[in-house]
């Protein structure tokens, strides 16, 4: 399995945020701009907090696994597989929905006087803020689920195995 790059979730991010700034740009020139949802914020920080609270739990599991604690209960490697597509394809996601909410709050910035356009900005700001925490919680599960062997066959320098 590939490891996610931040270079691409950076990229997806840009190119969301210049795409979805000139579409509210443009569509707001044509009629009225649809508002952010109050729950987009709440949703992306519970899928944060679940990459999190599933991070944490294998970071455990693991650990008493290597240390060979009596009772430890160990992990399969299928479901830690699962659990890092789970959090490359959320990660992914959240760059794309960060990125969108992102560039439709620095076009609301230009409408602060407005106060219902004031309070979608702030659920834009807080939508992407979410965003980023998802993919700091699904960065954190992969390395989590990291094999120790992964770090050990190219080490800093070294040209990759043909």
């Amino acid at each position: 399995m590939r490891e996610l790059r931040i270079r691409v979730l950076a990229g997806v991010f840009v190119v969301a945020g210049v795409l979805s700034w000139a579409g509210a740009r443009l569509w707001n020139s044509i009629g009225t701009l649809p508002s952010v949802p109050l729950a987009a914020p709440v949703v992306l920080a519970l899928i944060a907090v679940v990459l999190l609270s599933t991070a944490l739990s294998l970071r455990a599991r693991l650990k008493a696994q290597r240390e060979r604690r009596p009772g430890a209960k160990g992990v399969d490697p299928l479901m830690a597989a699962r659990a890092v597509v789970f959090g490359q394809a959320s990660a992914l996601v959240a760059a794309l929905v960060a990125g969108m909410y992102g560039g439709t709050g620095v076009f609301l910035l230009e409408l602060l006087d407005f106060p219902a356009r004031r309070d979608q900005a702030i659920y834009a700001g807080f939508s992407a803020l979410a965003g980023f925490g998802v993919i700091a919680a699904a960065l954190f599960l992969e390395r989590v689920c990291r094999l120790p062997e992964d770090d050990d066959q190219n080490p800093p320098g070294a040209q990759p195995a043909a």
